[in-house]
């Protein structure tokens, strides 16, 4: 008697995704970096993943990270509330803050971090740092280990100067470090990641870019970072984030685009077709089926 069986086979896993992402990297001007990893085994793989790329409001994630430390250790508190000056509203960024109140307001913290998270708010994040500068986000990843990844100045710094941006630097492999100590649960208390993960999971923001061409219903939490194009060149597209596998196993992706005079549509189509090519690599795939 002839039995159809439909087996599973494994794809050779991700390592198998580099090919991919060296051909995307290459399929466009400008510089592409990216990883991936498998958070829970540490595998990986990247294309360019030592080189530095300006962080735009990547760096934000860290800054948040940063905060909530300052909170778990007990030298903040999620309520306790800042005065926003209207001196502190900076023209030339994106910030729905300043663009709703621009005589100056009243925020606690926990509406700062959702603000710099979820809407990707300059005015919050500069904020943030008034808490935690530069020089504390630094050494918050220096003690996650994450030791290609530096956050050195302001959105004001940037916007006064769009050449600063590259001050605030990461390279893939550094982001995907970041974002295991953050899924590892390492670096903050189980309250504090889930408040981060479920504003990273919650925002709209960037949603042609990792997001775009995983399965339906992947949960992804995310943060991307994007700079103003200028004579045609735009030094930062950026998408970071943690997806969840369908076997629950999380796959962390940074894609870094600089210095590149490829539309939108092209940068993000990149993004989107980098983090699908390591997911691909991560999951099983019918083989045809056979008769016994």
């Amino acid at each position: 008697m002839l039995t159809l069986l439909l087996v599973l086979t494994q794809t050779p896993g991700l390592p198998s995704a580099r090919r991919a992402f060296d051909s995307l990297a290459a399929s466009i001007p400008g510089h592409v970096g990216a990883a991936a990893m498998i958070i829970e085994t540490g595998v990986v793989v990247s294309t360019h993943g030592n080189e530095r790329f300006p962080m735009q409001s990547v760096y934000k994630l860290p800054i948040a990270m940063a905060v909530l430390q300052r909170i778990d250790a007990g030298k903040l508190k999620l309520g306790e509330e800042i005065h926003i000056k209207q001196s502190d509203m900076i023209a030339g960024i994106h910030s729905p803050i300043r663009d709703m109140t621009p005589a100056g307001t009243r925020l606690s913290t926990r509406e700062l971090l959702r603000s710099a998270i979820v809407e990707s708010d300059g005015v919050a994040s500069d904020m943030l740092l008034v808490w935690s500068p530069p020089a504390e986000v630094t050494k918050m990843l220096r003690k996650a280990k994450v030791d290609s990844m530096t956050v050195a100045t302001t959105e004001r710094a940037m916007a006064a100067d769009p050449s600063v941006q590259y001050r605030n630097w990461s390279t893939p492999l550094g982001a995907v470090q970041l974002l295991r100590a953050l899924q590892s649960g390492h670096a903050l208390s189980a309250p504090s990641k889930a408040l981060l993960m479920g504003w990273l999971t919650e925002t709209t923001i960037g949603e042609k870019r990792i997001k775009a061409l995983l399965p339906a219903g992947t949960a992804v939490a995310h943060k991307t970072g994007t700079d103003n194009t200028r004579g045609g060149m735009t030094r930062a597209t950026n998408d970071i984030g943690i997806a969840t596998l369908p076997n629950g196993q999380h796959l962390a992706i940074a894609v870094f685009i600089k210095d590149s005079k490829a539309t939108e549509a092209q940068r993000e189509s990149v993004i989107a077709k980098i983090a699908k090519a390591a997911w691909d690599a991560t999951s099983p795939r019918p083989a045809r089926p056979g008769a016994l």
